[in-house]
């Protein structure tokens, strides 16, 4: 009887198994997962004080159909290493006028299909001013909360600040 409790009890724990994880790993793909941010590209709004990473809540799903706006806290895969991950600020979408920092300061229209993002620790950033406008596909999620450590915990806001507005030039 001993025998026949322990199988029961194994075949329900298999099962329950085998429907579990086909649902997280759905779940983490589809919607939403949480994501270490490293570095100095994003402070203040993330990492501040550099010693302690933030942890944040990845909205798969917002990005995935194109329900990011501009000043939203976006994850993306870097154009220039596909294995690498960057978080990042979207500064522009497709069609608006945005003036480059740095060295090429020459107004550009974004392209049909792309954005424009930066860091906010200007300088310190490996974003768009390095490697112009990024397709829409690389960008996977939306940065949404702080999730650790637990003093810092708080919904990220999506704010652009006023010197990066998309240019308004009229065409004539």
């Amino acid at each position: 009887m001993a025998k026949v409790r322990g199988w029961r009890a194994l075949r329900s724990f298999t099962s329950g198994f085998l429907v579990a994880v086909p649902v997280t790993v759905a779940f983490l793909d589809r919607v939403a997962c949480v994501a270490r941010v490293e570095g100095s590209s994003m402070q203040p709004a993330l990492n501040p004080h550099g010693s302690v990473q933030d942890v944040v809540l990845l909205n798969r799903w917002r990005a995935r159909h194109g329900q990011v706006q501009r000043g939203d806290v976006v994850s993306l895969l870097s154009p220039r290493d596909p294995r690498q991950k960057l978080i990042k600020r979207l500064i522009a979408l497709e069609g608006d006028i945005v003036q480059p920092l740095g060295a090429r300061r020459v107004p550009l229209r974004i392209p049909r299909g792309h954005a424009w993002v930066e860091g906010d620790h200007r300088g310190h950033s490996f974003d768009s001013n390095a490697f112009g406008p990024v397709p829409l596909g690389l960008l996977h999620a939306q940065a949404t909360h702080i999730l650790w450590p637990p003093e810092r915990w708080r919904r990220l806001p999506g704010c652009l600040p006023p010197e990066r507005e998309p240019l308004k030039i009229s065409e004539k």
